[in-house]
């Protein structure tokens, strides 16, 4: 088993573009590739393009529904390609981990995130993929922003910067996990984070 669909997390919108919670927009525009050519389908809802890693097919996927109804795309872009959950992979803004910091895990709560929420629903199952990227909390930088306020505004100069170095750690593994190295990508990964 390997991963076929890369879903990046994200609002549509320029009003949004910059914002923390469109961090996993932010990876998939940070994966370079030459066979990158977003198109709107409207079956899914959302952005897609196909690519080659590896000699793999692998789909990338930017919903254009609005966080809270990620399911929509990625159920029915699963559903139409036959994937099974364990083939996706969901790159997401992480509140709970620092920025700078990426990690992988597979399946487990969705962490009150709603876009991870309705993508576990419309698949009927949390067993996907998760690629979570550190933006931080606000009460961790003493701010005393509610969440929602939070994720919908700029990250400050430095934390953007880490956020891009974890991005561009991130994305060396991805190679590994459609190779299905999933446990090497993750001690590849997590190890860089110590």
């Amino acid at each position: 088993m390997s991963i076929r669909l890369i879903v990046g997390l994200g609002n549509p919108g320029a009003e949004y573009e910059q914002t923390r919670h469109n961090a996993g927009f932010w990876f998939l525009d940070n994966l370079e590739n030459s066979d990158m050519r977003w198109q709107k389908e409207a079956k899914f809802s959302a952005l897609v393009s196909k690519i080659r890693i590896n000699s793999h097919d692998v789909w990338l996927m930017k919903p254009q529904t609005f966080m809270n109804r990620s399911g929509l795309a990625v159920g029915a872009m699963a559903r139409f390609f036959k994937m099974a959950p364990e083939e996706i992979l969901v790159v997401h803004d992480e509140l709970d981990i620092a920025p700078g910091i990426a990690k992988l895990k597979r399946s487990g709560s969705t962490g009150g995130h709603n876009g991870l929420k309705d993508i576990a629903s419309a698949l009927g199952t949390q067993n996907f993929w998760r690629l979570r990227l550190g933006i931080g909390h606000p009460r961790s930088q003493n701010l005393k922003s509610p969440v929602i306020d939070y994720v919908l505004q700029r990250p400050r100069r430095e934390d953007q910067d880490r956020i891009d170095d974890a991005i561009g750690r991130a994305i060396h593994v991805i190679p590994l996990l459609c190779d299905g190295q999933f446990d090497k990508a993750m001690k590849e990964l997590h190890t860089v984070e110590k």
